[in-house]
């Protein structure tokens, strides 16, 4: 009986904590829903997608679709230069290299350092040097402190549990370096380089204190939303907040489906 009480409760533990994470999300979801006639609080006046429909036309205040795209392009090249960075930074710290824990060491320290620190200190170089601070350009380089590190750590700990055995006797049969890293080191990492993929995109789509001083003129998603927050007095903010879920949603579906098919692929 005690054991059951105790399991029983912690259950319930789980779900308060669960709904305090999610709450906010759910009501947000529930509120963008409102009717035509509707507010930002409950109760609802009726139901209706009107809100969804008023996101995509023209806005008294804001650049909702303007931003949207560059948060979508600005996170694909943040996954890009992730994945392919943390790859070859992972295959060249097998080996080991001269300077290399100092070199680990300054990568991982960007995880400490405050994040609206690293948005000044950036957007104050590109100041210093003449230079516009821009989303494509210094945002991009200030996401990419908050998602290598990030990256580089779950290539240490795919790489530690690896089995070099396998590389070798590819070898033993005749393949060269370059086979060997093609057919059998990649094919065996994939489903980890889809998760770096995953933290690089979910990161950098809502990172906010790095891109806030390094982004210049054109907000990303975030920032709009901050900036509307002050402004915008109607559902179509929980319109937004809503569509944004989706897309990370989305995302982390495309994920999960890339790694299930490759589980389910034939080996050649």
């Amino acid at each position: 009986m005690r054991a059951r009480l105790r399991r029983w409760a912690l259950l319930g533990f789980l779900g308060l904590f669960i709904l305090f994470l999610y709450g906010p999300t759910f009501t947000i979801l529930l509120l963008s829903f409102q009717g035509p006639d509707g507010g930002l609080t409950f109760p609802m006046n009726g139901v209706s997608l009107h809100w969804f429909v008023r996101l995509f036309q023209q806005q008294a205040v804001g650049d909702f679709g303007g931003a949207m795209q560059r948060s979508l392009a600005l996170a694909t090249m943040v996954t890009v230069a992730t994945v392919s960075i943390s790859l070859s930074a992972g295959l060249a710290f097998r080996r080991g290299f001269r300077g290399a824990d100092w070199l680990f060491t300054l990568t991982v320290a960007s995880l400490i350092v405050p994040s609206i620190l690293i948005s000044l200190g950036i957007g104050l170089l590109f100041n210093q040097s003449g230079l516009d601070p821009t989303w494509y350009g210094s945002a991009f380089g200030a996401q990419l402190t908050w998602t290598l590190p990030f990256g580089l750590l779950i290539m240490f700990a795919v790489f530690n549990r690896f089995d070099r055995s396998l590389e070798e006797a590819a070898r033993d049969l005749g393949a060269s370096p370059a086979q060997s890293l093609r057919f059998v080191l990649l094919p065996l990492i994939t489903p980890s380089l889809i998760g770096i993929a995953l933290f690089g995109f979910t990161l950098s789509y809502d990172e906010f204190a790095r891109t806030l001083l390094t982004a210049g003129s054109d907000n990303t998603l975030p920032l709009e939303i901050y900036g509307m927050t002050t402004n915008v007095t109607t559902p179509v903010l929980y319109a937004l907040g809503t569509v944004t879920t989706g897309v990370s949603f989305v995302a982390i579906g495309l994920g999960l489906w890339a790694m299930r098919a490759l589980s389910r692929r034939p080996a050649r």
